[in-house]
């Protein structure tokens, strides 16, 4: 069974879990080719190599109950949804070309132009169609696998896309790897009418059993799915995973508040803040310079200050001021 290509379509919406799953089927099948399929309920999925924060919209992500995760390969930030179809290939790294990501994505291209839908592979790693990009793909070499995974936008809110990944580009100063914000688009405008998310799911399934003759399609029993729901609580759904292995970067940001101008400057190295200066015109009892010695060792983290400004009285720093204003700086 281990040297027969398994394709999973897997049970879960949850980002969590099936950026997770990625991670399991290599230590579960070391030898397997694999064919994942996932649909994820809103998410953003990041490079590992990037400043989480510094690719998200906090406020907006928070207020929609976007999960944010992860994952284990480079490359840009993206948006998941409920009309966004993913795809995962495994396969053993020594029989392949690391930097060719034509052989994995051709399937792809094969059954949209089988629809009438003209979508090619260009650049590196995008796929196209009529110029504009619906699918963006990344990879990665670990336990003797390469993993590359993409995206296929099929009718996903571009607006929430948009909205989730816009961020201020004055706050954050790095080296992290940043997201290249190309034109995309929906391939549901592309495809015949009344195809749905399942039939093209349907097609590349029966593509892949096409091309692969010892294929078969596998479902997660139960201990898979315990043993990729304890890597989820470990890993995937932590704050160190997903803010804390973010590079060294430094912050900045300033508010206009009724008790004055205030501008706050971060040094934070793994998700803590390592040095802190803030400056302004506001009215103070206390010295400023106590309150950056507190933030020091503190995770960059609204819920950790939001604890920390619970025993603090925040007035004795700025003024006639509330906890909510000064949060704002934060973020």
């Amino acid at each position: 069974m281990t040297n027969r290509m398994l394709i999973i379509d897997s049970p879960s919406h949850n980002a969590f879990f099936n950026i997770a799953s990625e991670e399991y089927l290599l230590y579960k099948y070391p030898k397997a080719d694999i064919f994942l399929l996932y649909i994820n309920a809103p998410s953003i999925i990041v490079g590992k190599f990037q400043n989480t924060l510094a690719e998200i919209n906090l406020d907006y992500v928070n207020q929609q109950n976007i999960k944010v995760v992860r994952r284990m390969s480079g490359g840009g930030a993206v948006y998941h949804d409920m009309g966004n179809l993913n795809f995962s290939f495994h396969t053993l790294l020594e029989s392949n070309d690391f930097m060719d990501f034509s052989t994995f994505t051709q399937p792809v291209v094969n059954v949209l132009n089988s629809m009438d839908v003209p979508a090619k592979l260009e650049g590196r790693n995008d796929l196209l169609v009529a110029g504009k990009k619906f699918s963006g793909n990344a990879k990665f070499a670990k336990n003797g696998k390469m993993v590359q995974h993409g995206t296929i936008l099929f009718d996903s809110e571009m607006q929430v896309l948009v909205d989730a990944l816009q961020v201020n580009p004055l706050k954050f100063v790095d080296k992290a790897v940043k997201s290249n914000r190309a034109r995309v688009t929906n391939l549901i405008e592309y495809l015949p009418e009344n195809t749905t998310i399942t039939i093209l799911k349907r097609r590349l399934i029966a593509e892949i059993l096409k091309n692969n003759v010892d294929a078969q399609i596998y479902e997660f029993n139960e201990e898979d799915i315990q043993s990729i729901e304890k890597l989820v609580k470990e890993k995937y759904e932590t704050w160190d995973w997903n803010f804390g292995t973010s590079p060294h970067y430094n912050f900045k940001k300033a508010v206009k508040i009724p008790a004055g101008f205030i501008e706050i400057h971060l040094d934070v190295d793994k998700g803590f803040i390592r040095k802190a200066k803030i400056f302004g015109d506001f009215f103070a009892s206390l010295p400023i310079e106590d309150l950056e010695q507190v933030l020091i060792g503190q995770k960059h983290s609204l819920e950790r200050i939001a604890q920390l400004f619970d025993r603090i009285d925040l007035t004795a720093y700025f003024g006639k001021v509330n906890q909510d204003e000064i949060l704002d700086l934060f973020k």
